[in-house]
């Protein structure tokens, strides 16, 4: 097998270790050079001179964790880096050590077998772990309000069927006055604002429990942590915006697309990047994601068709702006769902929508146009070109010469 690489290298990277082998050829010699170096700051630094020493060229390692990314950040612009795909480069079973896992990934980046993985530049990278830990700060909101409902269902305080947003201003003022100890349901009730007056005899009727003191330990607790944890995003959405400063141009662009909100078109531009040339087509990128059903074939059978995990950040934010693009009345993202829905069930309607916007994103970004909607019509149009074909087809073929002229 031809060798595309003669001097390169392969890197087990572990917690606390990293074993790395230098592979080096020479006419027809292939030495093999290990050596373990700690993951301190130090001992990767001694990694990066040692494979200098070895005037290594291309250097490849495993996706394991968090740990590569210390190792990555410290010898990238020294050399070619290839991030692998831990299930792409599985060495045979029963000769696994931390020395054979390094010299099997330098084999193979020798002659060219990985693929490497994406990884985005530095500052879409920062963007990606903010968008993700706003995400988690969006999430653990969520769980404290969940503990909430939970405590005044035990106190049989029954709002939260009342009450759409337990967190708005009508919510947030009667849970203040339990954790203060009024009991009183008509005081409670008048604290409610807006709509939710009409609903005053309803929600004095609700609002007549069994509140004692460890109720409202339990409310204020969950309450102080919803609050903390809200001025935490706010913090970092400041943070952020300092960070999607350079990119703000193509955020606004994402968002001419039905479904798609700044939140959404900040994630989309923290997992894929500005930068379509890392990705041939719309559809290697709609694969990378684990929108698109899968190979398993054998035997001439195809087997399971399930969309891989992909990357499940993106894949998780697009299908919820697909939820939202398939209520926008009159767009071809909903025409889209409803002619899936009703042959192939919702769930998979909807990931096939998610893919078509992941696709448009992809055309918007590299184009740098915004979103052009084919309409709610694309399919009857479509459709009826080619039934009009097809008889056209059917009647040459019978041999008959069809013109078409529009009816008056």
């Amino acid at each position: 097998m031809e060798v595309i690489y003669p001097r390169c290298a392969g890197l087990d990277v572990h917690k606390d270790t990293v074993v790395a082998d230098a592979r080096i050829v020479s006419g027809s010699e292939i030495k093999h050079n290990v050596e373990t170096f700690a993951t301190t700051t130090s001992g990767l630094l001694a990694l990066e001179q040692w494979l200098s020493a070895h005037n290594v060229t291309h250097v490849a390692m495993e996706a394991t964790g968090v740990y590569w990314k210390p190792v990555w950040h410290v010898l990238e612009g020294s050399f070619e880096l290839v991030l692998a795909n831990a299930r792409h480069i599985r060495n045979v079973p029963g000769r696994k050590t931390d020395v054979n896992d390094a010299m099997w990934i330098a084999d193979l980046l020798a002659h060219g077998l990985i693929r490497g993985s994406f990884v985005p530049p530095e500052p879409i990278q920062r963007l990606r772990d903010l968008t993700r830990t706003r995400k988690q700060l969006v999430r653990e909101i969520a769980q404290h309000t969940q503990r909430i409902q939970k405590t005044l269902e035990d106190a049989n305080v029954k709002i939260t069927g009342l009450i759409t947003d337990l967190l708005g201003v009508s919510g947030r003022a009667i849970i203040a006055a339990l954790i203060a100890g009024e009991t009183d349901p008509e005081r409670l009730a008048a604290l409610a604002k807006g709509r939710l007056k009409i609903k005053r005899p309803a929600l004095i009727e609700a609002l007549r429990g069994r509140v004692n003191e460890h109720h409202r330990f339990l409310l204020k607790l969950h309450l102080g942590q919803i609050e903390a944890l809200e001025k935490a995003r706010e913090e970092l959405e400041q943070h952020m915006g300092k960070s999607l400063e350079p990119m703000r141009a193509k955020a606004e662009l994402l968002s001419t697309m039905p479904g798609v909100s700044d939140t959404v078109a900040q994630v989309i531009l923290a997992e894929i990047g500005t930068d379509m040339s890392r990705f041939p087509t719309a559809g290697h990128l709609v694969s990378w994601a684990g929108l698109c059903p899968r190979n398993d074939e054998s035997a001439g059978k195809r087997r399971s068709t399930r969309v891989r995990p992909g990357a499940p950040w993106l894949k998780t934010t697009l299908v919820q702006a697909a939820w939202a693009a398939a209520r926008t009345k009159n767009s071809y993202l909903r025409a889209q769902f409803l002619r899936l829905k009703s042959r192939r069930g919702p769930r998979k309607a909807i990931l096939a929508v998610a893919a078509s916007m992941l696709t448009a994103a992809y055309h918007m970004l590299r184009d740098e146009v915004a979103y052009n909607d084919l309409g709610a019509d694309h399919f009857h149009r479509r459709d009826q070109t080619k039934l009009v074909n097809r008889l056209i087809r059917r009647a040459a073929d019978l041999g008959f010469h069809v013109e078409i002229r529009p009816a008056a």
